[in-house]
């Protein structure tokens, strides 16, 4: 299993191989900065607002066809041509190949330096307090080993942090998510967090993320890397869209704060992640695909905030405990060196309280991340994985005594993790027994080594307890299964009883029983949901998606085995055909003889580090997979004749196109179950047969192409340069968004979902809470003042190495085995490193100046239930008065709830609307602004374009 868990290493080396291999391809020695039209931070231009102002940019030469396809004759050419041309060139040459190497500088993202220090709010200020008598006594070595990870495999869990044994601080286990406890047995695979979205109910976000933590506490885990609201879904073929909740900031920012409530409120450290615009799979990671450098996403600054920063502030507000920052570089800065956006935005905007950690290898400096504002590096190899050659451990050691990491710096690092320690409550030995995880995530064996990624001797240890952690979790699973299903088509054939009647005919006699026929590969078992490494292929039926958001199945209820035992045998009789390719012709009558078919496609993706066949981690088009498409319309043709009923079951990492199919008169419902989990089958059945009535709302739009979603929507499947562009030139035009301000009809809109039920909506009114002004309150004063420490650079020689302490190779370490060539030169600290910064207006608490949180408009309207039980979904979408000089979007969403209704029921729901939902950022003021002249709209409804009733203020 350990080869196994390997592939994420081994897939890196290998396309590092490939691309040490293909340089000989580049065109030029153009240096890899060079595709900026200008100097970094200067132009043609001048904006009042010197932030994230993406600029027109010359592009590198195209990669040639024969580099990006990789063929064989190419490659042993351009191996040919290279070795003469580096005869020619000599070491020239090699400068020239340095120069691909290396990070470009801090393009379009200036300097913000240096970094605020943790302790300000009043929620935060004991935890630091604590925090600060304990890291006070700390030596330089645990200080580093705090930050540090040990190294890939180099502990139970994905990522390890050395422990401060002198003090009593452990060694911190963190382990993915987002769907549950990745690598280990006996936990709940909990449905993807699209599903989680789709539901739209507040409450279920909070339990997921509830029982999450309780599993992942039980299990002795710390910190879950989860959830995940970014990508935001910016393109719908994204490889990871489906680990968050949906392509909208507002949806993003409810879900991800709900979730992460539930997870610290069990005393579990949540991890927001990944900041921020990782968008896509292609081309994220440095080497991952052959090559140096990352992706630069390229986002002005009122799009940052407006869509990409949003639900982070709402999960600063929650109170999260640690943020990740994703590996692609934004404004061509990588995220986790990127000054302006975790100095600058996350601390000094959104006043983050937490510890910022890196993707694992995201970490692209030393010095220059810490001063970034880095806190900790994962896994704590550097460049490259495991080899041992951390970019800190040992080396931040020596830069701190050397003077070029200020001990200042690294005090902060620290007290911000043992704070959050402290703010989860993780000191408490009733919780956390100081032993560390009760698994391995290496081995399925009883016994094992510590730190398998060592070639050391080591001795052999229990490494796993085979802890059963789900109690009664699978009942939380299931609900949110059924709930995040979206009915999207039903024409009286749903839904189907347990005697076989249906709303438009009655139940069959014993002796003439209604025939079922279930197709497709989606519906069955096929190897079991665990036959493929980190779920990285697309067999039987489609409950998760692949990479390390994925979780090992304790098993899969599937939907042919739900439904077959669900209905009344003596009334339904089910056949099953698990194929995608049935034999119509030579069997016929296996849907001939069907009164009603039931039909099962899906579409995959995952994380870049892994493909499936030709999907490597973006999806390659928003079709189905493996014939789904013909599958259906085979189906619907010929199922009893062709005027059998036919239902479709999608399973989906996000939106698919279905044109071929949706409009074929005998397909008569459609279900789109999103990815499921565990519970699948039984909450697919409970939808069906009517236990529960559908409430799933699409967390996204369904376009009729590819192409309805704009330029913008489009994955860049082959490099545009050395270090690929992507420019983020639609601003806040994203999903629903682009298709109301271009007048483009959806084949479903984003909020779109049906019932069994009818709603209606009535005396909506609006009422002013607070005046509105431009511009919210002035910044208040910090509510306390962060710890202080000794600044002097302690005695070098308390980092040698202990003489007791047995090496193991390749473990990072913060030691040095020699003192002695510390000098202390005078370090070349970045452009603006001494600037002071002035202190932005939108900033002063968790989430920022609190004035954006507070209510200022009431929107309340009266909804009754006009069928039978069921649950509703009011959405309200607010339009922007009109302006001539700002673009706004059509509408957005800025408010929702669900409630149960039972038949006839009627209820009143208050949507509150803060000063932040209600402002636009401006980047002349730097601040968030409201629009005081004009009247603001508020619409309520089913989803973005049925919205039947409105007010104004």
């Amino acid at each position: 299993m350990a080869s196994n868990k390997n592939k994420e290493r081994d897939s890196m080396d290998e396309r590092y191989g490939r691309y040490l291999r293909y340089s000989s391809d580049m065109d030029s020695d153009i240096d890899a900065t060079e595709f900026l039209q200008t100097a970094p931070l200067q132009g043609p231009e001048s904006k009042p607002s010197g932030v994230f102002q993406p600029r027109p940019q010359r592009r590198l030469l195209q990669c040639r066809s024969c580099f990006t396809g990789r063929s064989t004759r190419c490659i042993i050419i351009s191996l040919v041509v290279f070795a003469l041309a580096w005869l020619v060139l000599g070491t020239g040459g090699f400068f020239a190949f340095q120069k691909y190497t290396q990070a470009p500088p801090d393009g379009l993202s200036p300097p913000w330096y240096p970094t605020p220090k943790g302790g300000t709010t009043k929620s935060w200020a004991e935890s630091y307090r604590k925090a600060s008598a304990m890291v006070s006594k700390m030596t330089l070595p645990e200080k580093v080993n705090i930050t540090t990870g040990t190294g890939w495999m180099m502990g139970p869990a994905v990522g390890n942090t050395g422990p401060a044994l002198n003090v009593g601080f452990p060694s911190l286990a963190l382990q993915d998510g987002p769907l549950g406890i990745r690598f280990t047995d006996n936990a709940t695979a909990f449905p993807a967090g699209v599903t989680v979205g789709a539901t739209w109910n507040k409450e279920l976000m909070y339990q997921w993320g509830n029982a999450h933590a309780i599993e992942a506490r039980k299990k002795g885990i710390h910190a879950i890397l989860g959830p995940c609201i970014g990508p935001l879904g910016r393109m719908p073929g994204g490889g990871r869209n489906w680990e968050g909740f949906g392509a909208d900031p507002y949806l993003q920012g409810i879900a991800g704060a709900q979730s992460i409530r539930g997870m610290q409120d069990e005393g579990v450290m949540a991890t927001i992640k990944h900041l921020v615009a990782n968008e896509q799979e292609h081309f994220r990671q440095s080497f991952e695909w052959g090559l140096a450098n990352a992706i630069s996403s390229n986002v002005d600054d009122r799009t940052m905030h407006e869509l990409y920063l949003w639900p982070f502030g709402d999960a600063v507000k929650a109170g999260v405990a640690s943020v990740m920052c994703s590996y692609n570089q934004i404004n061509n800065s990588y995220a986790c060196g990127n000054s302006k956006l975790l100095n600058g935005l996350l601390r000094d905007e959104m006043g983050f309280q937490g510890f910022v950690m890196s993707d694992w290898l995201a970490q692209r400096g030393g010095v220059s991340s810490a001063l970034a504002g880095l806190d900790m590096t994962m896994p704590g190899d550097g460049l490259f994985w495991a080899n041992g050659k951390s970019l800190w451990g040992s080396e931040l050691t020596r830069a701190v005594l050397n003077g070029s990491v200020p001990l200042d710096r690294l005090n902060d690092m620290v007290t911000r993790i043992v704070a959050a320690w402290y703010q989860m409550g993780q000191d408490d030995e009733s919780k956390y027994d100081r032993k560390g995880p009760n698994f391995s995530s290496w081995t399925d064996k009883e016994k094992g080594v510590y730190a398998p990624g060592s070639p050391t001797e080591q001795e052999q240890r229990k490494v796993n307890d085979f802890v059963n952690v789900m109690g009664n979790h699978s009942t939380l699973a299931r609900r949110i299964a059924a709930e995040g299903t979206v009915l999207l088509k039903n024409e009286g054939l749903l839904p189907i009883a347990r005697d076989g009647s249906t709303p438009s005919s009655k139940a069959k006699e014993e002796n003439a029983p209604l025939k079922i026929a279930i197709f497709g590969e989606d519906a069955g078992p096929g190897d079991g949901p665990n036959a493929c490494d980190d779920r990285a292929c697309n067999q039987g039926s489609l409950a998760s998606g692949w990479g390390s958001g994925a979780v090992q199945f304790p098993y899969l209820v599937s939907p042919d085995d739900a439904l077959t035992k669900a209905w009344d045998a003596k009334r339904v009789k089910v056949t099953t055909h698990l194929t995608n390719t049935p034999n119509f012709q030579k069997q016929p009558g296996i849907l001939k003889e069907a009164d009603i078919c039931i039909v099962f496609a899906n579409s995959d993706s995952g994380e870049g580090f892994v493909s499936w066949g030709d999907v490597k981690g973006d999806r390659n088009d928003l079709f189905l997979q493996k014939g789904g498409d013909d599958l259906i319309v085979k189906v619907a043709e010929g199922c009893h004749g062709g005027d059998g009923q036919v239902l479709v079951v999608v399973h989906a990492v996000g939106p698919v196109v279905m044109e071929r199919w949706i409009d074929l008169p005998n397909v008569k419902a459609v279900l789109l179950a999103n990815l499921p989990g565990q519970e699948s089958g039984n909450a697919l059945a409970d939808v069906i047969l009517g236990e529960v009535n559908p409430s799933g709302k699409l967390p996204w739009t369904i376009g009729k192409t590819l192409e309805n979603y704009g330029e913008g929507g489009q994955i860049m499947y082959k490099p545009n340069g050395l270090v690929p562009q992507q420019d983020f030139n639609e601003g806040l035009n994203v999903d629903y968004r682009y298709f109301d301000k271009y007048n483009i009809d959806p084949r479903f809109e984003f909020g779109y979902g049906l019932s069994y039920t009818t709603f209606e909506f009535a005396n909506l009114a609006v009422k002013e809470i607070k005046p509105k002004s431009r511009l919210p309150a002035p910044r208040p004063k910090d509510f306390a003042v962060p710890p202080k420490y000794d600044t002097k650079i302690p005695d070098a020689k308390e980092a040698l190495f202990p003489a007791e302490i047995r090496k193991l190779s390749k473990y990072v370490y913060p030691y040095l085995d020699t003192v002695d060539d510390i000098v202390s030169d005078p370090y070349p600290y970045p452009d603006g490193y001494d600037v002071e910064q002035p202190l932005s207006g939108a900033g002063g608490d968790e989430g920022g100046n609190p004035d954006l949180w507070e209510t200022y408009v009431e929107v309340s309207v009266d909804v009754k239930n006009t069928g039978s039980i069921g649950q509703v979904v009011p959405q309200l979408y607010l339009s922007y008065p009109g302006s001539n000089t700002i673009d706004f979007p059509v509408k957005v969403l800025r408010g929702f709830e669900k409630l149960p209704l039972q038949k006839g029921e009627s209820k009143t729901v208050t949507f509150r609307l803060t000063r932040r939902d209600l402002s636009y950022w401006d980047v002349y003021e730097q601040n968030w602004a409201m629009v005081v002249e004009g009247k603001y709209k508020f619409s309520v409804g089913h989803s973005s374009r049925d919205l039947p009733i409105s007010g104004t203020w």
